[in-house]
């Protein structure tokens, strides 16, 4: 089977199409109803609003919105365009500690393998969600590129899931407390004026608060000691700094990790609506690669709490 197989994830990886075309990932749509009763097609572009103007929507009506995962029937004919060409799928759903989406995809799969025995496909549980799960697609793409096999992929996502980490900073808990995005949310719940709640994943892929600190300056300065603590080669690692609607600050973010780690490529994703619904408004974050992720965070909440001791 020829060696250029698809790299998919779902929706809620963020990947917009220029992303997609650079790394030769594809994404698989999902939906998401907004107040007035409308069913979008999750598209991962801003061309019926601006990201202005959802996020104020959604922070004025944020229980107003519901999304959806890609269904069975989508996920299957996503697979089937690539398998019956005769190219092998890799796909990956967001964390199944989140969503239905992985046993949605596993059913499409199955249904895959009734017409089509011979097929070449899998899904892995990301334990990851948002552009966690979009640099981990990524990075599969890449790692196919380079001439890796279809098993020798699905065994790298797998051997290294749990080293794609987060860093960054959240400004309202209430969205991400709400929908179940988020633990250890409850000392610092709520808008904290001046105040920054920082986030890792988990090995479940929820982001974890494991500190604060207070203003902007302080938390950029918190953040890029706490990558440094973590991160691995990062001169030959693609970055993501994401952001909810926090394009300035994101903007700021990047320069400082240009300048401190000399990533071999750096971008500044949106969260678009389905991850956005969940998230809300006032994210930003970095998405990077490094050690693998303690049990229970142990070793990265120790790390931030020196950090932010040493920042005061």
């Amino acid at each position: 089977m020829d060696n250029k197989f698809a790299i998919m994830a779902d929706v809620t990886c963020d990947l917009d199409e220029k992303l997609q075309k650079t790394f030769g990932c594809e994404v698989i749509h999902g939906h998401y109803m907004s107040p007035d009763g409308v069913d979008h097609d999750s598209v991962l572009d801003w061309k019926e609003f601006s990201r202005e103007e959802f996020f104020d929507n959604l922070k004025k009506n944020p229980n107003g919105y519901k999304t959806s995962p890609p269904n069975v029937e989508e996920c299957y004919k996503a697979f089937e365009a690539h398998i019956k060409e005769g190219r092998g799928v890799i796909s990956m759903a967001i964390s199944s500690a989140l969503s239905g989406t992985y046993a949605f995809m596993i059913q499409a799969k199955n249904m895959i393998l009734e017409k089509y025995p011979l097929a070449q496909i899998e899904i892995v549980d990301s334990m990851r969600f948002g552009p966690g799960l979009g640099l981990l697609a990524v990075n599969a793409a890449l790692k196919r590129d380079s001439g890796l096999s279809f098993e020798e992929v699905v065994k790298w996502i797998n051997d290294n899931k749990c080293r794609f980490h987060q860093s960054g900073w959240m400004d309202d808990l209430s969205f991400v407390a709400k929908k179940g995005r988020i633990s250890n949310a409850k000392a610092f719940f709520g808008s904290l004026v001046g105040i920054k709640p920082l986030g890792e994943f988990d090995y479940n892929g929820l982001t974890t608060v494991i500190g604060k600190a207070k203003g902007e300056k302080m938390a950029y300065k918190v953040l890029i000691d706490y990558m440094a603590a973590f991160i691995e080669n990062p001169e030959d690692q693609v970055i993501f700094v994401a952001t909810s609607n926090r394009h300035k600050q994101a903007e700021v973010f990047k320069d400082m990790i240009v300048d401190k780690f000399h990533p071999k490529a750096i971008y500044v994703n949106d969260v678009y609506p389905n991850c956005g619904i969940n998230v809300g408004p006032g994210l930003m974050a970095s998405y990077y690669i490094g050690k693998e992720i303690s049990k229970d965070l142990v070793d990265e909440k120790k790390a931030m709490s020196e950090i932010i001791e040493k920042n005061r």
